[in-house]
């Protein structure tokens, strides 16, 4: 195998097919690129069984063929390269990688070995590039990081015929959005959903925000359900998370009317400077009134911390206490300058019901997006 490519376009390429490897796995065979030339260009693929990008790329072939090389080396080779066309050869099992005055040897892997890339071939919609990211950027966050309960750690999508939901708990918290949704000839009547993994949306986001629009497949395959994203002759697939992912759109209420609307830099900006007192873990406190906001941390006997924000609230005085980090994740996705915190209620009226987090496109008017962020610091599902 021989051929020729511009430095940039062949490092970015590798950097995209291994960004999704594991960084650790117990098959050394799956830490590989599979580079393929062919009389087109050149194809790069990774594969570890649960996740697969593919990219497609120029290239001047002289001699076609296969071949596996480990990703994250060539990855770290081909960023420090040059600025000079990359030549790559093949003789039996030693690769030749150059550039400039700047020459690489490198063994290959067994390429025989090497797992079948998935193939999709069906497309279920379209989507904004641009807008899919920012929702994916605003829901993930408030995926489980604990791999005990797996199907938490997912994005539920929910393809409707004009729309797609997002949706995200990790019991403490929850989040949605909705964004359009083209399914083209594919109309159905019914809701399709797909549990993808959270790190895996967030790295299709990052990848693919400035596509224009990204195609979506939702497959079975073999009894593999997998998902497949597609926007410039790249591809990542993902296999979805099985289990039932819990009914949290119910825990949203359909109105509120005790609620207070602030600046959205302000109240993260106090947040900040409040907690610092804090215990780990510990709750700040939170005062609304007809007067404003009070912010206010017991950290220890050695240190407290208070601060009050102007806020304009509607119907009763309310204390709330909540987790800064999980306060500030949620405002971080409010894309808009003003903020609206809505107080819900329990059947016990001393106890607090959570906080409804939404956008505020000024004092007065509700935002634009359809952006909830739902925050109790013991939101227990049941």
């Amino acid at each position: 195998m021989r051929f020729q490519a511009n430095r940039d376009v062949f490092s970015e390429a590798v950097s995209f097919a291994v960004k999704l490897l594991p960084q650790r796995t117990t098959l050394p065979i799956l830490s590989g690129v599979l580079i393929e030339a062919t009389e087109n260009g050149l194809i790069l693929s990774s594969f570890d069984y649960e996740v697969s990008a593919q990219t497609e790329i120029a290239a001047d072939v002289e001699e076609t063929g296969r071949v596996l090389v480990s990703g994250r080396l060539l990855a770290e080779i081909a960023s420090r390269m040059p600025n000079a066309p990359v030549r790559f050869s093949t003789d039996e099992s030693r690769i030749t990688v150059k550039c400039g005055s700047a020459s690489f040897t490198l063994l290959s892997m067994p390429v025989e070995e090497y797992p079948s890339i998935p193939q999709v071939n069906t497309e279920s919609g379209l989507v904004p590039a641009e807008e899919f990211a920012a929702a994916i950027a605003q829901v993930a966050v408030a995926a489980s990081r604990d791999d005990v309960t797996p199907v938490i750690t997912g994005v539920q999508l929910e393809v409707s015929e004009n729309s797609l939901g997002l949706v995200a708990t990790d019991r403490y918290r929850v989040a949605v959005r909705e964004i359009n949704w083209d399914s083209g000839s594919n109309s159905n009547a019914e809701t399709i959903t797909a549990l993808v993994p959270a790190r895996t949306l967030q790295e299709v986001g990052k990848t693919f925000g400035h596509s224009g629009t990204i195609s979506v497949a939702i497959t079975n395959t073999d009894d593999r359900e997998l998902i497949a994203f597609t926007a410039d002759k790249k591809t990542v697939t993902s296999l979805l998370i099985k289990g039932n992912f819990p009914p949290v759109r119910r825990l949203f209420p359909e109105t509120v009317d005790n609620y207070a609307v602030m600046n959205t830099a302000d109240l993260i900006e106090a947040t900040r400077r409040v907690q610092l007192v804090l215990e780990r873990e510990a709750a700040l406190r939170f005062t609304f009134t007809s007067e404003g906001l009070t912010l206010e941390a017991i950290g220890s006997e050695q240190a407290q911390a208070s601060e009050a924000i102007d806020a304009i609230l509607t119907g009763t005085d309310t204390v709330v206490s909540l987790k800064p980090q999980f306060l500030l994740d949620g405002l971080g996705a409010v894309h808009s300058e003003y903020v609206r915190i809505s107080f819900t209620k329990t059947e016990n009226p001393n106890k607090p019901g959570p906080v409804l987090i939404t956008s505020q496109t000024s004092r007065e008017e509700p935002g634009a997006d359809s952006y909830k962020y739902l925050l109790q610091p013991n939101l227990l599902l049941r």
